[in-house]
């Protein structure tokens, strides 16, 4: 018996032994290998590298981390909010004023989580809420981008400084416990890979629900994901309308598609922050995901707002503007300055002058966002797939508050859109806020 227990021993010390030296052997074996090939290990890099640059671009990091006048990812971006103003941070792997000393797990935490690596916390202006859902191996991608394939710079970025209270900011730990989730990504219960991918990109990278889903009194997103209805149910962003994303009844997915790729589609064309997020980010999205992105859109319920607005006969007010009799203020500047290009039925030209009829910056319950359009005008991104820029001239210079208010109203009342009538003194607030050159 003792010599069993003793042979046993002895047969399990070789085998260990043996297996020691084999693991050795083969770790040996891999070093020399890689090392024999370093072209591997090289283009292993650059893909990994490549991959945290379109995930960077799926993020929209660039709109928000880069200003007129400053390097990319150098932060300085000016954020309005009801707050005060909020300045962008450089991201750049500078090692003073950059992140160049972050580690990958410090990297994640500010990504996620809104703290720094000073334990300091960030706000929300930083969509850490919709970034939490991350996965593991796009903040590693993400991480090995900005460390290796982001020039450094040590530009420091304006400092935010806020009055008090909101200057104390540990203050957002409470808040971050009151209405961040730190749940991973899970996507709708069997929902397609397609459609799980659409939906892990809107949720997370995308943070589409930071503009598109309505906010409560402390400004938190009330909805993260579907799983909610009031999630992308549309919301206010500095004066805008902010419309729905679910469902979105009326476009096809390929409209959903052409509009992000390209700022515009056969009944729409982008104006305001989208005109940013559509050149900085999902212009640069390849067709799978974009096509994702629509699937998963698509599958949303709409929201009672949105099945209200849909449009019904509009024949009455083409007829009038077509007869061009006994017309109103209203009316009579449409003619005038609007319709060779939106027509007469307000439905403008597929992919190039957008509807009126419908349009949801026309029917929007706050008209800032279509008395900027009129004042300021607006145009087209430039896109790989759409590189030619399709302006909207300004009408600040010709028409006075009095006039835009007619024409806005009319606009807003025509064809078979229901939204209220617009004064002059709201004209004169936007005029207000609008630079002067």
């Amino acid at each position: 018996m003792n010599f069993l227990k003793t042979f046993t021993s002895a047969a399990l010390v070789t085998a260990v032994t043996l297996g020691a030296a084999f693991a050795a052997d083969s770790a040996l074996a891999q070093t020399g290998a890689a090392a024999q090939n370093p072209q591997s290990t090289q283009a292993a890099q650059a893909a990994l590298i490549k991959q945290g640059e379109y995930l960077a671009r799926a993020g929209d990091c660039m709109a928000c981390h880069s200003a007129v006048g400053r390097k990319p990812y150098t932060g300085g971006l000016p954020i309005v909010s009801n707050i005060g103003t909020i300045y962008s941070t450089n991201i750049t792997p500078g090692k003073q004023n950059g992140i160049g000393n972050y580690t990958e797990a410090q990297f994640a935490a500010a990504v996620r989580k809104g703290i720094r690596a000073d334990g300091s916390h960030l706000y929300p202006a930083m969509p850490y809420p919709s970034y939490a859902k991350v996965s593991d191996a796009d903040i590693h991608a993400l991480y090995t981008y900005f460390m290796q394939g982001v020039a450094p710079s040590d530009d420091a970025a304006p400092e935010t400084s806020l009055s008090f209270p909101f200057n104390q900011r540990w203050g957002m730990a409470l808040w971050n416990w009151a209405f961040t989730s730190d749940k991973p990504f899970s996507g709708p219960d069997g929902a397609s890979d397609q459609v799980r991918r659409g939906a892990y990109l809107v949720e997370s990278l995308g943070h589409c629900g930071s503009c598109h889903t309505p906010r409560g009194f402390a400004m938190n997103e009330k909805a993260l994901d579907s799983s909610n209805a009031l999630f992308l149910a549309g919301g206010q962003l500095n004066g805008w309308n902010v419309p729905a994303l679910r469902g979105m009844s009326r476009w096809s997915q390929q409209d959903i598609v052409d509009y992000l790729q390209t700022g515009r589609n056969s009944q729409a064309a982008v104006a305001g922050e989208m005109t940013s997020v559509v050149y900085h980010s999902t212009s640069h999205l390849s067709d799978a995901d974009l096509n994702a992105i629509a699937a998963y859109l698509k599958t949303l319920s709409a929201s009672e707002t949105a099945q209200a607005a849909a449009p019904t006969g509009a024949s009455a007010t083409t007829a009038k503007l077509t007869a061009a009799q006994n017309l109103t203020l209203g009316e009579r500047l449409y003619v005038d300055n609007c319709s060779a290009c939106h027509f007469v039925n307000g439905k403008g030209a597929p992919r190039v002058f957008p509807h009126l009829d419908g349009a949801t910056v026309v029917d929007a319950k706050d008209p800032t966002g279509l008395i900027n359009v009129i004042l300021a005008g607006a145009q087209t991104p430039s896109t790989a797939k759409a590189p030619s820029v399709l302006p909207m001239p300004g009408f600040a210079y010709r028409l006075s508050d009095d006039e835009v208010a007619a024409l806005a109203t009319f606009v807003r009342g025509g064809w078979s859109n229901h939204a209220g009538a617009v004064d002059a003194g709201q004209v004169a607030k936007v005029r207000s806020t609008m630079h002067h050159d």
